[in-house]
């Protein structure tokens, strides 16, 4: 299998363009290989260090990180697990201030962490047009070539997952890192919330795929009050594990369903909370048509030029839009997702295109053939409508 990782060449190009980069992603998803083997080598000329903020003797050497890092002006440093260290953000301010004022080039931080509220908060208030933030996410159907399409939706796209010699290997591989996430990776980040409440949550989500998210409901299953709900969504979202996708604001003279949507991102953790370990214990579960609907939009979300706005339509009397994409250029897109290899497509699909009037509209399934259903809508395969948008001027 081929991986390639797109988002090594906006790596690269951003660095020419600030002092600073913020490569942001879950744990195992590919950050420290992506820096090591793809970015350091495309910085031409220039050597490359590496401190890795959870190795003590890397930690020890930031006792004076001014010092240290003015000595290493020279160089590209490459900071991993940033978030460990919030303090250098003011540091790194002050050096590339410095920098600045003398008319260096670019291309002095890249910065590797978890995407924690802290991690966020810090870079944006200290690092304020000096730094660019990109999100690395699991691996999509443009960054892979496998022999049967549905193994990246049934294990997902964590290398390890989606590597993994078995469905077994890949199962256990995902279940162990949902117990890390919980037990060790979310309280080093500072939020103290329970990790049995914080994966029944996470479990409910899970069955919730593609729903409102209804904070009430929510909060009496779990004995908590919905603000603390809305607490521990923040904190999934934050961490880029799980997607809110906002109801599309819309003057069309109809009540509209207005809550958001919410997604676990990777599919693979998707199944393994529901404990559905392979491709036959999911097509026989209720999940089904959800856990493909956020598939496919999850690879479309990072498919998309950079500024495309994502939203979906929803009306009181049903008449839904799964996918709404407002692309730079003042162009919208409809898409609708389905299962079924020889998708229909409801009137309710084309009442809703009446009130959001999209420059197109498309049903993404299973197949491969493009071909059109009619009233201006086009069926099509999740790889060329990726495929396209990642195309689109703009694009990254």
């Amino acid at each position: 299998m081929m991986l390639l990782r797109r988002l090594s060449d906006h790596v690269v190009r951003a660095l020419s363009r600030y002092p600073a980069v913020a490569l942001l992603g879950p744990r195992q998803v590919g950050k420290t290989t992506l820096a090591r083997t793809r970015i350091a080598p495309a910085v031409e000329g220039r050597p490359v260090e590496y401190l890795d903020l959870e190795n003590p003797s890397d930690l020890a050497k930031l006792s004076d990180p001014a010092g240290y890092l003015r000595s290493r002006d020279d160089r590209l440093v490459i900071i991993d697990e940033v978030q460990r260290a919030p303090e250098l953000f003011t540091v790194l301010r002050s050096l590339i201030d410095e920098r600045i004022i003398e008319k260096r080039r670019n291309g002095h931080f890249l910065l590797l962490g978890s995407a924690s509220i802290d991690l966020l908060k810090q870079s944006s208030e200290s690092l304020a047009g000096r730094i660019a933030h990109l999100e690395l996410c699991p691996l999509d159907v443009l960054e892979t070539e496998v022999a049967d399409p549905s193994e990246l939706w049934t294990r997902g796209g964590f290398p390890r997952s989606l590597l993994a010699p078995d469905d077994d290997a890949s199962a256990d591989w995902r279940a162990n890192f949902i117990t890390t996430y919980l037990e060790r990776d979310i309280p080093s980040l500072g939020p103290r919330v329970p990790a049995e409440t914080l994966r029944r949550f996470w479990t409910m989500l899970a069955h919730l795929q593609g729903t409102p998210m209804n904070a009430a409901e929510i909060g009496r299953g779990l004995g908590v009050d919905p603000k603390t709900v809305a607490t521990y969504l923040d904190l999934m979202v934050d961490l880029l594990l799980v997607r809110r996708l906002p109801s599309l604001r819309a003057n069309v003279g109809k009540r509209l369903v207005k809550m958001p949507k919410t997604y676990v991102r990777d599919s693979g953790l998707v199944h393994t909370l529901l404990r559905l370990d392979k491709l036959d214990d999911l097509l026989g579960h209720p999940i089904v048509g959800a856990s493909w609907e956020g598939h496919v939009i999850e690879n479309l979300l990072r498919a998309a030029p950079s500024r495309t706005e994502a939203s979906y339509y929803r009306t009181s009397t049903g008449n839904e839009i799964d996918l709404v994409l407002d692309l730079p250029g003042d162009r919208r897109w409809a898409i609708e997702v389905k299962r079924s290899s020889a998708p229909t497509v409801s009137k309710g699909f084309h009442s809703a295109l009446k009130d959001v009037r999209p420059d197109a509209a498309f049903v993404v399934y299973p197949g491969q053939d493009r071909y059109p259903k009619g009233e201006g809508v086009e069926a099509i395969g999740l790889v060329e409508l990726a495929r396209q948008l990642d195309g689109l001027l703009g694009s990254g």
